[in-house]
């Protein structure tokens, strides 16, 4: 039988799921992820010997410390120029939607004569 392995973020995201909802059975979560039962088992109780938690090491901290100061800058720069863009489309969108909602009221009364 080959064993599987998992990361440690996995093993840590499904004891999370499992705590997240008290209705949720550790069958119920470790079927819907395709892992055994008894590997879900485990993974809790070290999260509960470690005080209810698995130490994650989250790689996407290590990225964000990496990444230079101008990156960053560059970054915020596009999500404001992406923010503008959106919030121009979602102005045209209002002013659309009142438009017919006074055409369809115009239409309306025009029918009731």
């Amino acid at each position: 039988m080959v064993m599987k392995v998992y990361s440690p973020e996995f093993a840590v995201d499904a004891v999370t799921l499992y705590h997240s909802d008290p209705d949720l059975t550790i069958a119920q979560v470790a079927r819907d992820l395709g892992i055994r039962r008894d590997t879900l088992r485990r993974w809790i109780d070290a999260a509960d010997a470690y005080g209810g938690t698995i130490a994650r090491k989250s790689t996407k901290d290590a990225q964000v410390n990496e990444r230079t100061k101008e990156e960053l800058q560059a970054e915020i720069e596009a999500l404001r120029a992406e923010l503008k863009t959106v919030r121009k489309e979602n102005a045209t969108l209002a002013t659309e939607r009142d438009i017919l909602r006074k055409a369809t009221k115009f239409f309306a009364s025009e029918m009731h004569w």
